[in-house]
């Protein structure tokens, strides 16, 4: 019997594919789910009780947030990036590391086929087929959603009849939780004009007395929290537990998907909002202006690359080395006041400040050059466009 790896949820979707898969398929289900840092350790419990339930072979779960940190999300602190300046590619990163972790545990049991629950719509079905065609080449590709067409109502009457009751009940709001972020779905996220009411966000608004937080960074990583030295991780996820109770970091995103058409998202994302914007302006400090222009471009490219599954091109190996190399001075505390729906960064102490008031002062005094210095700089800066208004405004001699 042929082993299949099922990227595993608990959901609708994966619930049809351990059902078909097996008794379709005639397939060994050996299901698999990967913890991001979406999970609590009773859902896990749940996911697993219900793959048992369901007649898999075996479970597994693979945790993966701290390589979920080393391997993504610190180049996405690094590049700042903000997808349409906007989004803090909270699923999109997500789904890479989730694949690349099946693909892994694929080729670790020597399945012949690996499957997702997937539907012809979205995303997820390039970034995991495009990943698993490039890291195990050899398996078949599995997604039985996709490939029946099948409607939610379909899937549920397929499971009745092998036994299996799930709850009918369509939740009007779909969620998924990880380490940088959660997306929420709705009826309003289908419009182009309405926004997700209150009761939609995941985390209720309870916090409204304003809060001062630090963050230091070394070499562009998040290590400590008010003074706490706990590591990049736990800065996230705590920095989010003070933050999310504020409303902070919700939004709602617009982007170009990977088959060609507009969606739109709904996040809430207070700990990498915060973080981003905090690491951004401790680099303003830290940085020259053509080290932060060329960044911007670069990461550009790099969070569209990366949305779009591409992770494992060379190219995005070629830009880490670029962003590591970055970061070397971007070492500091930023200090952050929370408010409720808002937050605002109020500074940064760094050893490696270049507004440092030994050069001067913006605006009022400078030590490192007179007046005359200036004069002269300012006719030589501007020579070309000077010449080139004379040659053409007739003023040419």
């Amino acid at each position: 019997m042929k082993k299949v790896v099922l990227a595993f949820s608990g959901g609708l979707d994966t619930s049809f594919c351990c059902i078909y898969l097996t008794k379709d398929l005639g397939l060994e289900v050996h299901s698999v789910v990967v913890n991001t840092g979406g999970f609590s350790a009773d859902e896990l419990k749940a996911i697993e009780e219900r793959a048992y339930a369901l007649g898999v072979k075996s479970h597994s779960t693979i945790d993966e947030t701290e390589n979920y940190y080393r391997d993504t999300i610190k180049y996405l602190i690094f590049g700042n990036v903000l997808k349409n300046a906007t989004y803090p590619l909270s699923v999109s990163a997500e789904r890479v590391c989730q694949a690349t972790a099946i693909a892994n545990y694929a080729k670790k049991i020597g399945a012949a086929c690996v499957a997702h629950g997937s539907t012809g719509a979205g995303n997820d079905q390039v970034r995991f087929d495009m990943i698993f065609n490039t890291l195990i080449p050899g398996v078949e590709i599995i997604t039985p959603i996709r490939d029946l067409k099948l409607s939610r109502e379909e899937e549920i009457a397929y499971l009745a009849k092998h036994g299996v009751e799930i709850n009918a009940e369509k939740a009007k709001y779909s969620i998924n939780k990880g380490l940088w972020g959660t997306s929420v779905g709705g009826a309003e996220t289908l419009t182009s004009n309405k926004y997700l009411p209150e009761t939609a966000w995941p985390t209720p608004v309870t916090s409204s007395e304003p809060q001062t937080v630090t963050i230091d960074f070394v070499k562009g990583e998040p290590v400590a929290l008010n003074g706490e030295q706990i590591g990049a991780v736990k800065v996230i996820q705590q920095l989010q537990d003070l933050a999310q109770p504020y409303g902070i970091g919700r939004d709602i995103h617009v982007g170009d998907t990977i088959i060609g058409i507009k969606g739109r998202v709904g996040f809430e994302a207070a700990g990498p909002l915060i973080l981003i914007k905090a690491h951004h302006t401790l680099e303003k400090h830290t940085l020259t202006k053509w080290q932060l222009s060329w960044k911007d471009q670069i990461s550009a490219f790099y969070g569209n690359y990366m949305h779009e599954g591409q992770m494992h091109d060379p190219i995005m190996r070629d830009i880490e080395a670029f962003l590591r190399s970055s970061q070397e001075t971007v070492t500091g505390k930023v200090i952050v006041e929370l408010h409720p729906y808002r937050f605002i960064i109020v500074g940064i102490e760094s050893e490696y400040d270049l507004m440092s008031t030994k050069f001067g002062s913006y605006g009022e005094m400078n030590e490192g050059y007179t007046g005359d210095d200036v004069k002269g700089f300012a006719k030589i800066f501007g020579n070309q466009t000077i010449i080139w208004h004379k040659v053409n405004s007739g003023g040419a001699e």
